[in-house]
């Protein structure tokens, strides 16, 4: 018998998800804030290389005691955004979610040492149902979200990362949702200069060799500006996973863009 053949192995990626349900209203001021975003997000799935069997989704938006995988078969939407025009609470994404794909995450991260709980009832929050309608429009490709860990420390999420990479042997994307710039204090034209220079020395990490890499992503405070962009690191630390997941793969942003006076990006690794 002919062996199949191999599982051609995934990127992973750190996308931007936007303000709340963006791309889905008419922005207030300038109605064509989000688009570039909005295309690059649409963009994803060609350059994936390939469809995948499942997507696993580190959010912003989720944060546990420990890490927590979101086992449901049919995970419903959680609208955790407030002040939004009606019809954005009722936007619709109706994708499976893969139970034996929670397993599968839990016993990697058991394997490594790293505690994992399972949560069958939390629904999808909007860092991911509002970027994955655009990347997977037709919600046929199962989701399944983890949660972070309290405390937002990198070197565990990278470890995490480092211990879910086998996913992308076996058909699974990992995408870290978040944003290189989150202070909601700082969405304006005197934060430009901070967002820039560290959007500039995250472009320059992410392309380090995997050693020079993690430790710069531990020490991410050292970076120009840190405390300015990330006041509270819950959009930046899904990065962390997809860094650790990508293992010695090489890394590069694919995406940048100015909006709300801010610069924001997003990277892809393999």
């Amino acid at each position: 018998m002919t062996a199949a053949p191999a599982q051609p192995r995934l990127p992973t990626y750190f996308i931007p998800h936007g303000g709340g349900p963006c791309f889905f209203m008419d922005w207030p001021g300038d109605p064509h804030m989000w688009d570039r975003m909005a295309a690059f997000l649409r963009g994803m799935a060609a350059t994936v290389g390939q469809r995948p069997k499942a997507v696993l989704v580190i959010s912003g938006h989720w944060e546990e005691a420990a890490f927590t995988v979101n086992a449901g078969e049919r995970p419903p939407l959680l609208f955790d955004y407030y002040g939004f025009p009606p019809h954005t609470y009722e936007l619709q994404y109706p994708a499976p979610g893969s139970p034996e794909l929670a397993r599968r995450v839990q016993a990697l991260l058991g394997e490594a040492g790293i505690p994992c709980a399972s949560d069958a009832t939390r629904g999808l929050d909007h860092g991911v149902f509002v970027p994955f309608k655009l990347i997977y429009p037709d919600a046929d490709v199962p989701i399944v979200q983890l949660s972070m860990k309290q405390g937002l420390d990198p070197r565990d999420h990278l470890a995490a990362g480092r211990a879910l990479a086998p996913l992308r042997d076996e058909g699974v994307l990992i995408v870290g949702s978040g944003m290189s710039f989150h202070n909601m204090r700082g969405f304006a034209p005197a934060f430009k200069t901070a967002s820039q220079r560290f959007d500039d020395w995250l472009a320059q990490t992410v392309e380090l060799p995997r050693p020079q890499r993690e430790q710069a992503l531990e020490h991410w405070l050292d970076a120009p500006d840190a405390r300015v962009v990330q006041p509270h690191p819950d959009h930046l630390l899904p990065l962390m996973v997809a860094a650790g997941a990508a293992l010695d793969d090489a890394g590069k942003r694919v995406f940048q863009d100015e909006v709300m006076n801010v610069v924001v990006s997003g990277s892809r690794f393999g």
